[in-house]
């Protein structure tokens, strides 16, 4: 496994992913930094739950655009134009906020920040798979890959919340916020810039009518692949609700970010240590264990009662996460066209903040009336459909390419 990881790195370079990190860390820090901000300068959580809702909303359907004009145009540009109107638009934001703007505005402004998101974590994902192709490395290491840029994005939505928390116990939300735009202005155009960009560089244009097909038609699996994805943002939305809840009802709030925090700690190590798993091991029989797990380990939070059982029933829990996210992302990857890579890997990653989105509303409003084992009940809900999900697709070989389709469906485009 260190080997791999060592040909990883050796294969991304050392500026790679550390440019990208700190590229996708705003992301991380943009949906908890808006809600402090706006429920201290309004005065209402209200206001914040809506600002909050809109940047989610934007980034829900914007995500998808920044990947598909990446697909047609390149990342370079893309990425630079997304970066650069992002930190315009979350500066906006923090000016509005601190003027008392409406809430119209706020919401407008969120929903700016949102859509603007350059979406360095599925970019990066698509750019470190394409130089591992383009350098003949097999599917063991594409998995290895997946499996790091997993990581990072584990890592940066620990410490992105983490950064905000003590930046508005230190000083105030606005300066996470502004710090973001920093961030992204710079590393957004450090990512967007750096010569890794060629890799992705769409094909020139098919002259033929069956060129353009192929490169537009998707299988049947993405779409189920999509909403396996926003199941477990929902299994996160759900978590987070009863995790507040129900520490708020043990008298001790403060420890909500912690337990989240832990959790993806476990996660992180977990998705690390796949590169560890045998190549015999499919990418199918991967996604079905790890949804497998996630019921599993998700139905004993519907009994926690102490805060030490919430830690532990939570970290464990955070093992089943890693391994399914990169699976859904190795998956995606062996089943999509090139030519759609990018804007698939957006996708995926907006449906978890949809999922996420959705389930922290509906489950916060059952938490509110019924307590935390509701709210948990959501998350063990998604789990169970989760899993239901992966075992209704079914393989078909193609090549060294799995085809993977829901069974009975037909490819659609």
């Amino acid at each position: 496994m260190l080997r791999t990881y060592r040909d990883t790195l050796s294969l991304l370079g050392p500026a790679l992913p550390v440019v990208s990190f700190l590229g996708r860390l705003p992301t991380a820090m943009c949906q908890l930094g808006s809600l402090l901000l706006v429920a201290e300068t309004s005065g209402s959580l209200a206001t914040a739950g809506l600002a909050g809702g809109a940047l989610a909303a934007g980034q829900t359907l914007g995500g998808p655009v920044v990947g598909r004009l990446s697909d047609r145009h390149g990342q370079r540009g893309t990425v630079l134009a997304a970066s650069l109107a992002n930190a315009v638009a979350v500066t906006a934001l923090v000016s509005a906020a601190l003027a008392h703007a409406p809430t119209a505005w706020l919401m407008v402004l969120g929903a700016l920040a949102g859509a603007t998101v350059p979406q360095v974590g599925p970019l990066a994902r698509t750019r470190s798979v394409a130089l591992a192709r383009r350098s003949g490395a097999d599917d063991r290491t594409v998995g290895t890959v997946l499996s790091f840029e997993g990581t990072l994005d584990e890592v940066s939505f620990v410490l992105g919340p983490a950064f905000v928390g003590l930046a508005a116990a230190l000083a105030h939300p606005a300066a996470a916020l502004l710090l973001a735009a920093l961030l992204l202005a710079v590393f957004g155009t450090a990512f967007a810039l750096h010569p890794s960009a060629r890799a992705t560089r769409p094909e020139p244009s098919a002259t033929t009518r069956t060129g353009a097909a192929e490169r537009t038609r998707l299988p049947g699996s993405a779409y189920a692949l999509r909403g396996s994805m926003v199941l477990q943002g929902a299994m996160f939305g759900a978590s987070q609700a009863g995790i507040t809840s129900l520490t708020e009802e043990l008298g001790a709030p403060a420890q909500a970010g912690l337990v989240y925090a832990a959790m993806g700690v476990m996660s992180a190590v977990v998705g690390l240590s796949m590169a560890a798993v045998p190549a015999r091991i499919g990418l199918m029989t991967r996604w079905r264990a790890a949804t497998a797990a996630l019921v599993v380990l998700s139905v004993p939070l519907l009994f926690v009662g102490s805060l030490g059982a919430l830690y532990a029933v939570v970290v464990v829990l955070g093992a089943a996460y890693a391994p399914h996210l990169i699976t859904v992302f190795g998956l995606t990857e062996r089943t999509v066209p090139a030519g759609r890579l990018a804007e698939s890997m957006a996708f995926l990653t907006s449906g978890v903040v949809a999922g996420q989105a959705l389930a922290l509303a509906v489950s916060g409003r059952l938490a509110e009336g019924h307590g935390a084992p509701a709210a948990f009940a959501v998350a063990v809900g998604a789990a169970v459909a989760c899993a239901l999900l992966s075992w209704t697709v079914r393989t078909a070989a193609a090549g060294p390419v799995r085809d993977l389709r829901p069974a009975g469906a037909e490819p659609s485009g």
